[in-house]
């Protein structure tokens, strides 16, 4: 957990001890379903919860903020965020209900009160909020489809309301219908290898 805290310095002994469960609650759901991948919950920090706080190193969500975490799967991003920013509201969505199951589990043992989860498609919800978060859901247009209703014209932060997008691989053919987009290398962030190849999506709603 150190390397966390070293890139993060601020959580109080409250939000380490939420993050600090959350790994033994995680592996116990594994053993029933496949959450995360089985090959990967011996780096469950790394690979999933400082890569979904890599967002907190492109913006701070202000008091107040709503954010929208579309296929959100097990939570992520939106259940670290959470514990990052407990005085922002968080909705998580998947449709894959057992998944749903897994993040109500996770909220009522470690208390998180700043989550609302809904088992439905993304393109169904009917939620104003200020940016819509994913972790390599879809591609960035059906990200858009799905959800650009949602965002409102009501601006609070210092960036304009949209889109924050954690992706890897060859973004140059997706990114070419989003001129305005700005793609920020989780490599400036921090020097562990997985990251190399990672990336931050940011873009406003048109």
């Amino acid at each position: 957990m150190n390397f966390i805290y070293n890139y993060f310095p601020d959580f109080d002994p409250k939000q380490k001890q939420q993050l600090e469960l959350m790994f033994s609650i995680y592996k116990e759901w594994n053993i029933r379903i496949n959450v995360i991948s089985r090959k990967n919950i011996d780096y469950f920090y790394l690979h999933h919860v400082l890569h979904s706080l890599s967002i907190a190193k492109f913006i701070q969500f202000k008091v107040g903020s709503n954010i929208l975490d579309i296929g959100t799967g097990g939570g992520f991003p939106g259940v670290p965020l959470a514990i990052l920013f407990p005085k922002a509201q968080f909705h998580l969505v998947d449709s894959i209900g057992k998944k749903i199951n897994v993040i109500n589990d996770v909220k009522s043992k470690i208390g998180l009160d700043n989550i609302s989860t809904y088992y439905d498609r993304a393109e169904n919800l009917k939620l104003e909020v200020d940016f819509v978060v994913s972790r390599a859901v879809a591609p960035l247009q059906t990200i858009v489809n799905w959800s650009a209703k949602n965002i409102s014209n009501k601006q609070n932060h210092s960036i304009r309301n949209g889109f924050l997008c954690l992706k890897g691989g060859n973004l140059q053919k997706e990114l070419s219908a989003f001129k305005l987009a700005r793609v920020v290398f989780l490599r400036d962030y921090f020097r562990e290898a997985f990251f190399e190849t990672k990336k931050l999506v940011y873009f406003p709603k048109n």
